[in-house]
């Protein structure tokens, strides 16, 4: 999402912002507009939809797949001559989504945003094609390279984040455990295990014990153009008694728990960091610069927390959990305004037990092991549209 232009993020993004539980959705009509330099395709809709789109060559196509949603509209009817669009066919797979798939007369680029009702209007899912053939952006020579390799598309790149380093110890235990050690091995060990898995990359905030303040830490996932930020602690807590492993995300409000706003205090300091520092938005109208803000806030957090869910339920096999839900407070470490960011307390290492368990290099092991498993079930449900994972899994659908 990061290569895309910035409004072009916002608009991809909002489409995060839907629950995913959304209720069976109906597209009901499709219509079709034509300019000089592009085509416009609307689906009328009866309510919601997450969707994911991502294209296919020889033949040229763009599908698009919708959760829970089913036809009941009829697309035979669309004034498709002398358009980029050569037809037009849907039908149902998995449980209950529907597959919309364009065949193309050639390459084309798409761009997809969504309408909430208003005017008399109803949800609207809007796809604007324009042909490769005017205006297309040249190909990098890497590209063409890679694809001619086999390998169409780009890695997943997950920026994994020991907590504290060098001067700040973190959390220490009543046997001298260091808070800085246990995540730097948890976070190596997972950074090995997504390194062997075809289709991420990674990269390391700290490989080493070396302190890294809290606005690099978000700049560095930045400057790697981050598909997700995940922060590694294993902290201390008020009560000796505290245990189990913790996932949150951040929160523009106020803190789902005492714990979670204690954490937040805790890793924040005196280390503030505000979020609007983040965007370029300069040369932006105030008002303009903060619904941009506000969108790509509000859906990150959305899918920072369908990505903390995933992943607390697979820890849940690992290690006892001391909350079962995800937490959300103001961690200054999540304030990305476009990176999905989760911080995982793996547990307290101020707990007797919690903290004998994480100093072990098997139970070490097995948090980075269930992390992996969590950001990886993440990532099968909610490819980016570009990555080697969306390519892969259309593959492997049928009506193509």
């Amino acid at each position: 999402m990061h290569r895309r232009h910035l409004l072009n993020l916002m608009l991809a993004s909002a489409a995060l912002a839907l629950p995913f539980d959304v209720s069976s959705a109906q597209i009901l009509n499709a219509r079709l507009w034509r300019s000089d330099d592009k085509l416009r395709l609307v689906f009328d809709l009866s309510g919601p939809v997450s969707y994911k789109t991502f294209s296919l060559s020889s033949p040229d196509r763009l599908i698009l797949d919708l959760s829970g949603a089913s036809v009941s509209g009829d697309f035979s009817q669309l004034p498709l001559g002398n358009t980029v669009i050569r037809s037009i066919r849907s039908g149902r797979y998995g449980q209950g989504d529907t597959r919309i798939v364009l065949d193309l007369t050639g390459p084309a680029q798409l761009n997809t945003f969504l309408l909430a009702p208003q005017d008399g209007q109803g949800h609207r899912l809007v796809l604007d094609l324009v042909s490769g053939t005017v205006g297309a952006p040249k190909v990098p020579r890497e590209t063409q390279a890679q694809a001619s390799r086999g390998h169409p598309k780009r890695d997943i790149i997950v920026v994994v984040d020991p907590g504290h380093g060098g001067k700040d110890p973190g959390a220490v235990g009543a046997k001298g455990e260091r808070e800085k050690d246990v995540v730097l091995s948890i976070s190596q060990l997972l950074a090995r295990r997504l390194k062997r898995e075809k289709g991420f990359d990674v990269r390391l905030v700290r490989n080493d014990d070396f302190f890294v303040p809290l606005r690099k830490r978000v700049d560095i996932a930045r400057q790697h153009k981050a598909d997700m930020f995940i922060s590694v602690h294993a902290d201390a807590a008020p009560r000796l008694t505290a245990s189990g492993a913790s996932v949150y995300c951040l929160s523009e409000g106020g803190a789902t728990s005492a714990t979670a706003r204690f954490m937040a205090q805790r890793e924040n300091g005196a280390d503030l960091l505000g979020a609007t520092s983040l965007l370029n938005l300069k040369d932006k109208d105030p008002m303009l610069a903060g619904v941009i803000l506000d969108m790509s806030m509000n859906a990150t957090i959305a899918a920072s927390l369908q990505l903390g869910s995933t992943v607390l339920d697979s820890l849940a096999g690992i290690t006892t959990l001391h909350q079962k839900r995800v937490e959300q407070a103001g961690f200054a470490v999540l304030k990305s305004p476009d990176v999905p960011s989760i911080l995982v307390e793996t547990g307290f290492i101020s707990n007797a037990r919690d903290s004998q368990r994480l100093v072990t290099a098997r139970h070490q092991q097995a948090i980075a092991d269930g992390l992996f498993n969590g950001l990886q079930r993440y990532f099968q449900k909610n490819p980016p549209i570009d990555s080697y994972i969306a390519w892969q899994q259309a593959q492997e659908k049928p009506l193509v």
